[in-house]
Parts: structure tokens; C-alpha cells; sequence
């Protein structure tokens, strides 16, 4: 009896929450944030976006909650082929959402919370990843994570991410988040592992030395500042 009535409250929950609301709560979305209706309704915030997704009107009523039309109906008479495409128009409008002063806020938190999790590099402490892409076009490469501190990119280590299209975080995301919020950046003095051998450190032209331990390397002031 209270296992039907769970069931019941959940599906209660779910019809009375609004579509953003419903999408960005579910288990695979965690790394979104809910966009304001407002900043969807303003035509500017989605300009070209009609050429990217098909059916672009009346996905973008489903995002919306608005009403179908009848003529609507006869286009697409079962509402669940658009969910695809809400996903597309969505996390498109996502990566313009959270280059945008409130969007940037929203990612703090999260950030902050550690939604996106720690960078797996062990000298860079358990510092705190933020989501990006590869490319700003959808269909290219899935969501990597980009670590402020060792400045890399890594797989998520949870396979239920691999489904999230890239480009609904972009390329500029991370690095405008570390330009708008210095302070919160994890300080990490830099350190970079040193091959040993026997004791005696492995020389770099050996075949199994150390490649490019350059790119690891931070301005001692640079990171003094930080």
C-alpha cells in the first residue's frame, strides 16, 4: 500500500514541476543549472538557434510549458518525439545562459558544492572541476572537466555524464568562471612528480623520462597571487 502511494506522490512531484525543473533534476543532469524563463522568452539570447533544431517552435513551447496549438498537434500529435530536440535547444541555450552574470552565480554554487566534482591529479589536491566542451558546435565530443589548477581537461568518471553533448558548456565557460571568480579557486602550491629509479632520478632523454614537465609548471608569484 505505501509503495503505491510513494509511486503516486513521485508522479504528483513530477507533473507539477516545470519542464526545465523536471529536466534538470534528473540523476544524468546534475551538472545543469535551471536557465530563467525570462532569458528563453528574450528572442535576442537564441538567435540562430532555429537553424540548429528541428521542429524549433514547437520544441521550444514544450520548454516553455506553453499550451500546444492545435495545429501543433497535427505536426506532432505524440509530444515525446520532441525530447530529443528540447534536449538539443536546451542545452544550447545553456551554454549562452551560463556565460551570463546569473547563469556564471548559479554555477558558482554548484561549483562551490562540488556538483562537478575533484580534479583525479593527486597534486592538485582535491581541487574542485568545472564542466566545459571540446567544441561550441552539438554532436562533436561529450562533456569533458577542466581543472583551474594542473589546467587540463578529464574524462567524468561517472558513466551516466557520457551522454551530455559538450557543447552545452563550450569552451569559454571554465576560463571566464576563473577570470569572474579568482577567490574561489583552490590555492595548490605547484608540485610535479619526479621519476625515480633505484633512487636516482630518471634523466629525461631516457625513453621512460619525464615528457614535457613544462606544461605542468606555475609561476611561483603567479600562483602566490592567486
Amino acid at each position: 500500500m505505501s509503495d503505491n502511494s510513494d509511486e503516486r506522490s513521485s508522479m504528483e512531484i513530477s507533473q507539477s514541476l516545470s519542464w526545465i525543473s523536471w529536466f534538470c533534476s534528473t540523476r544524468d543532469h546534475k551538472f545543469y543549472v535551471e536557465v530563467d524563463e525570462k532569458f528563453i522568452e528574450d528572442p535576442f539570447n537564441l538567435t540562430g538557434l532555429n537553424t540548429q533544431v528541428p521542429l524549433y517552435r514547437e520544441t521550444l513551447e514544450l520548454i516553455l510549458d506553453l499550451e500546444p496549438a492545435d495545429e501543433m498537434y497535427n505536426r506532432v500529435p505524440d509530444l515525446s518525439l520532441l525530447e530529443p530536440y528540447a534536449e538539443l535547444l536546451y542545452g544550447l541555450i545553456h551554454q549562452r545562459y551560463i556565460l551570463t552574470r546569473a547563469g556564471m552565480f548559479e554555477m558558482l554554487a554548484k561549483y562551490e558544492a562540488g556538483d562537478f566534482g575533484v580534479c583525479p591529479r593527486v597534486y592538485c589536491d582535491q581541487c574542485h572541476l568545472l564542466p566545459c566542451g571540446q567544441h561550441d558546435k552539438p554532436k562533436l565530443s561529450v562533456v569533458r572537466l577542466y581543472c583551474p589548477n594542473c589546467k587540463d581537461i578529464y574524462i567524468p568518471p561517472n558513466p551516466k555524464y557520457s551522454n551530455i553533448d559538450g557543447a552545452y558548456f563550450g569552451t569559454s565557460f571554465p576560463h571566464l568562471f576563473v577570470q569572474t571568480f579568482p577567490d574561489v579557486i583552490k590555492s595548490v602550491a605547484p608540485k610535479i612528480y619526479v621519476a625515480r629509479l633505484f633512487g636516482f632520478r630518471v634523466n629525461e632523454q631516457s625513453e621512460s623520462g619525464p615528457r614535457m614537465q613544462w606544461l605542468r609548471m606555475v609561476d611561483q608569484q603567479t600562483s602566490e597571487d592567486r
